[in-house]
């Protein structure tokens, strides 16, 4: 599975992407957040406050109920506010 992470989230995290193998328990998107958490600190720190996290699996916005599978891509990013 490959995760990024965009803008704030990719500073915090200290990266902007990664490959995962999670375990089979984690097959949603409200399922990975916990194990991401989980990995460190600064996942921990970037992933906290869902309120400030919105996902895309495979490109198609997600929410916390949605499968994620091995192959999937999963990204992380700020919500994006316009004017």
């Amino acid at each position: 599975m490959r995760v990024l992470y965009f803008a704030l989230l990719r500073e915090r995290v200290g990266m902007a992407e990664e490959t995962v193998s999670p375990p089979t328990e984690v097959r949603t998107v409200a399922d990975l957040v916990v194990w991401l958490r989980g990995r460190s600190e600064q996942h921990e720190a970037a992933l906290a406050n869902a309120a400030m996290v919105r996902v895309a699996v495979n490109q198609d916005y997600a929410q916390p109920s949605d499968a994620v599978r091995p192959g999937d891509e999963i990204a992380f990013f700020p919500p994006v506010t316009g004017g």
